[in-house]
């Protein structure tokens, strides 16, 4: 489809599809496996790059400030999601350690920094060095973000643990929040679009 960009490929089935103009938040279809196309979005990558860097600057935040903050007999504790990870990763927990290492921190810093990346010079239509490779990472990575399964343990555990201790939610889970719905929002903009902001001829030099 490198010569053609008019026409789209199910990556499930390999039909081939005549690409369309679609209304807002409309979802083009595979007739044939029911496999998501490409979406629409009333983000452009103005707004893309500007929720981007908004996320960048939140996910900072989730993962110095204090998530938890638990306080008992006048003695406090407080921990951090790094923190929190760094626990589960002891001993016989290493797996589910890695796990929730991989899918809300390496995961979701890939995808921003991934973004941060492509997005400044797709909006001056460039195409970034290493923008090929860094699309297929994008791509594959994408069903691996999992910040909002933490933020739904963090707030049972704060539901469960407030009947026996004085538990607090820390900057770290307001943080988390934000971080969850900006990444909603950016889930919904099909990034394969941005192939279309490349300059003429350089769609021959391979996509995700």
């Amino acid at each position: 489809m490198a010569l053609h960009p008019a026409l789209v490929v199910c990556e499930h089935c390999d039909s081939v599809y005549r690409r369309r103009a679609l209304g807002d938040d409309e979802i083009a279809r595979c007739t044939r496996c029911d496999a998501v196309l490409y979406r629409a979005s009333r983000l452009d990558v103005d707004h893309l790059l500007a929720l981007t860097l908004t996320a960048a600057i939140v996910f900072v935040i989730a993962n110095v400030c204090p998530v938890i903050r638990i306080a008992v007999g006048g003695m406090h504790n407080e921990a951090t999601l790094l923190q929190s990870i760094s626990a589960l990763s002891q001993g016989s927990a290493l797996v589910v350690g890695l796990v929730a290492a991989m899918t809300l921190f390496v995961v979701p810093l890939l995808q921003i920094a991934l973004l941060c990346w492509v997005l400044p010079f797709a909006r001056a239509n460039r195409r970034a060095p290493g923008f090929v490779p860094a699309m297929r990472v994008l791509h594959r990575i994408r069903p691996w973000s999992m910040t909002e399964v933490f933020l739904l343990g963090v707030l049972v555990a704060i539901v469960k643990l407030s009947g026996v201790l004085n538990v607090i939610p820390g900057p770290g889970t307001y943080a988390t929040v934000a971080l969850t719905v900006l990444a909603t929002l950016i889930a919904k903009r099909d990034v394969h679009l941005l192939w279309e902001r490349l300059p003429a001829g350089a769609h021959a030099q391979g996509r995700a």
